[in-house]
């Protein structure tokens, strides 16, 4: 049966899952300018603006990263840390399966050099440890990376696909799947797909741009430095601007609402 969507107003992006019989692969493909247009909004809202090149990198990799989720089970968080080191710097995505947000930014500053690029995913199972993979690759494109995580690092690899600007598909290997079409299927043969394979449909996944940071949060990451030495943090001024480390919204802290907030904590 399809999820429900998330029970707010935000505007959620529907996503099929297929299955492809005789080849034993899951298909899914959307159409991400919708979720876009939810990024740019974010962007606009706390002045953010990123080079174009960085940019479009981000936008390709919400996009991957969002087919990686619906493609997951239900109850991960997800986190991917892209380290490119040509230009320097960090590609950063989070997401929940369970409530199908995804958020995400990329860091210029304080990036550690490197011989080459690495790919890091973190896994929260609930009830389950953390788990960590690293993956080295070569290159700048984002779907090679994505697919050489998938080679050494996932339990079954995966094909991504830019059909056009804004519509990526994931093909996802199963048990048994068939390596050898897996391997040679062309960007051709997956925009006819539907016509020239036998497809059936699995379920219906949503996802969103959402990130849940908030001032609470913000002020709960602070208590500890103000704790510690309120004037190192604050450096003589009344008003600190921080941005999330998620997506890089912006968030204006007093010093009166972190003495409120720490007294009030304990």
């Amino acid at each position: 049966m399809p999820d429900n969507p998330p029970s707010d107003e935000s505007e959620v992006l529907s996503i099929m899952s297929r299955f492809v019989r005789g080849r034993n692969l899951l298909y899914a493909k959307a159409d991400f300018s919708q979720l876009y247009v939810d990024y740019y909004l974010h962007q606009k809202d706390n002045g953010l603006s990123l080079r174009p090149d960085l940019d479009e990198r981000l936008k390709k990799a919400i996009a991957l990263f969002s087919l990686h989720c619906i493609s997951r089970p239900r109850n991960d968080l997800l986190a991917w840390t892209v380290n490119f080191q040509q230009p320097l710097h960090n590609l950063f995505l989070a997401g929940d399966t369970g409530t199908g947000d995804v958020t995400g930014r990329i860091y210029t500053e304080g990036v550690k050099q490197a011989e080459e690029n690495v790919f890091y995913q973190d896994v929260v199972r609930r009830s389950r440890e953390p788990h960590r993979s690293i993956v080295g690759f070569n290159g700048a494109d984002m779907i090679h990376a994505v697919e050489e995580f998938y080679k050494f690092s996932e339990q079954r690899p995966a094909r991504f696909f830019q059909l056009e600007p804004d519509v990526f598909a994931i093909l996802a290997a199963h048990p048994d799947y068939d390596e050898n079409w897996f391997e040679t299927v062309t960007l051709e043969d997956i925009g006819t797909i539907e016509e020239t394979e036998e497809v059936v449909d699995l379920e219906t996944r949503f996802v969103r741009w959402h990130c849940g940071c908030n001032q609470e949060r913000m002020l709960g990451a602070l208590a500890a430095s103000f704790r510690a030495d309120p004037e190192d943090l604050f450096l003589g001024e009344e008003l600190i601007e921080v941005n999330c480390p998620r997506c890089a919204g912006k968030h204006r802290v007093s010093r009166e609402m972190l003495e409120a907030y720490v007294a009030d904590k304990g």
